[in-house]
Parts: C-alpha cells; structure tokens; sequence
C-alpha cells in the first residue's frame, strides 16, 4: 500500500515538475506601428545586459534585461528616437551597455591595445628572424666550404674503389 503511494505522489511530482515551463512569462508588446516594433526588435538585439555580460537585453531573462527591455518599450511609447533611448541607457547603466563603445581617453587602450600589441609582436618576429638567418648564413658559408671540400674528396675516393671493383669484377 505505501509503495503504491509513493509511486503515485512521484508520478504526480513528476507530471507537476514537466508542467512548469507553461508557467513561464512571455512578454507581450503592443506597438502603434511597424516602425516602433522594428526599433524596439533593434534595440533589444544591440543594447548588452549588464548582468549577463555577453548577452542581449532581448536574449537575456535575467531580471534587469527584463526591466530594461521594458524601460525601452515605455520609452517608444512615449515616443522617444532610438538614439535618446541608448543615451539613457548609457546614463544609467555605462557604456558596457553597447557593443561598441565609443572612442575616449578611457577607452582607448581597448581600441589600440590589440593593434599595438600585434604590431609589437610582428615586430620582434621580424627582428628574430633577420638575426637568426644573417648570422646562420655567415657561419654555414665557411663551415659548409670546409666540409663540402672533405665530403667531396671522400666521395671521390669512395667512387675510384667502386670503380677499380668493378673493373676487377669484370675482367
């Protein structure tokens, strides 16, 4: 009897626990026309969730990305341009909000500091390789003279005993 109990108030658990997704919120908004909604579409795929960090206010459910997309629905209502839109939401919430900040004395180490540091880089590879080959050039040219010379003679000497063989072998 008990174990028949438990297997019902787990079959019910579980049919409760599938169920909850049909509880989850979907925002609805009303737009007077076309125009207003396709702003709102491209504010919420531009404008960045602070708390998310890497994604949209429109992708995002945490809390915040929601109250901001609301904030930019209110503000489209009362028919704020989309420029005064992303200016309040670089007043309240910083310029982490867009994906591309702009250009200041504070920013700009985030806009220079990849192109410096890949011309730095390219700088000392370049400088390496021109080192490393002038000085294995200089000293290969002498020492490869001198071996040349002995490999030379050897090989030479190795082909007379092949030949004076073979001239043996033959006679």
């Amino acid at each position: 009897m008990m174990k028949r109990l438990s297997i019902l108030l787990a079959s019910i658990l579980l049919v409760f626990t599938a169920a909850l997704p049909v509880y989850a919120a979907i925002e609805v908004h009303s737009f007077d026309n076309i125009e207003q909604e396709e702003t709102f579409q491209e504010l919420t795929a531009t404008l960045r969730c602070p708390k998310c960090q890497n994604n949209t206010i429109g992708d995002s459910e945490a809390p915040l990305a929601q109250d901001m997309r609301q904030k930019v629905y209110d503000m489209l209502q009362q028919g704020k341009e989309k420029q005064d839109i992303v200016d309040y939401m670089i007043a309240r919430y910083g310029n982490f909000v867009t994906y591309e900040p702009p250009v200041m004395l504070s920013t700009i180490i985030l806009w220079l500091g990849p192109l410096l540091f890949i011309a730095i880089g390219f700088t000392v590879l370049v400088m390496r390789s021109r080192r490393t080959t002038v000085t294995d050039n200089t000293e290969q040219t002498v020492d490869l003279d001198e071996q040349e010379a002995q490999r030379l003679k050897s090989l030479l000497a190795e082909m007379e005993q092949a030949e004076n063989k073979d001239d043996k072998v033959k006679k």
